[in-house]
């Protein structure tokens, strides 16, 4: 890695000195450097080709500000990450611009998506249906807002025998209820 960095910096400062076939070799150096970079970030290929070209061109713009004494690698990657971040910014304020409002979109429901295909007449006739015991335990729990401790208390079981059979109601309901 550090020729690497050796051979893009003597680049760099060859093409700085007018060497046009060094500063040819560089931009490619720099793009193949970049793609595995840049495809990290970004998921379409075609994003990740066009945004090259944008860092390359930038590269060009910017080269006079490369220092010589300095590495060249953090030079590019500072680069590279502004106008990722460039990209980015354009990229999602692009989607936020295009994304659907929810005022409008409630114009095109024709139902309410809320509404459910139970109701409550549905659901008590089920549970009239379940044996006289686990009926009266629920009722106790959801109409009348028992406590599974006050339930067991009144209908003389224990806390957790309600519990149990609160349990094995609700299993029965949503099996009746699910078809």
């Amino acid at each position: 890695m550090a020729d690497q960095d050796d051979n893009l910096e003597r680049l760099m400062q060859q093409s700085l000195a007018g060497d046009q076939r060094a500063y040819a070799l560089l931009l490619q150096e720099t793009a193949r450097l970049l793609r595995p970079f840049l495809s990290k970030r970004l998921s379409m290929a075609d994003e990740v080709e066009d945004l090259l070209q944008e860092i390359l061109i930038s590269v060009h713009k910017a080269r006079h500000t490369y220092d010589g004494n300095r590495p060249f690698r953090p030079w590019l990657y500072a680069i590279a990450r502004f106008r990722l971040q460039d990209h980015l910014r354009t990229h999602y304020s692009d989607q936020l611009r295009h994304a659907v409002d929810f005022d409008e979109l409630e114009e095109f429901l024709h139902d309410p998506v809320t509404e459910s295909v139970m109701s409550y007449e549905s659901i008590s006739g089920e549970v009239d249906k379940l044996p006289e015991k686990q009926a009266t335990i629920l009722r106790l729990l959801h109409q009348d807002g028992y406590t599974a401790r006050e339930v067991a208390e009144k209908i003389g079981m224990t806390e957790s025998a309600v519990k149990v059979a609160a349990h094995r109601a609700y299993k029965v309901l949503r099996t009746k209820l699910e078809r």
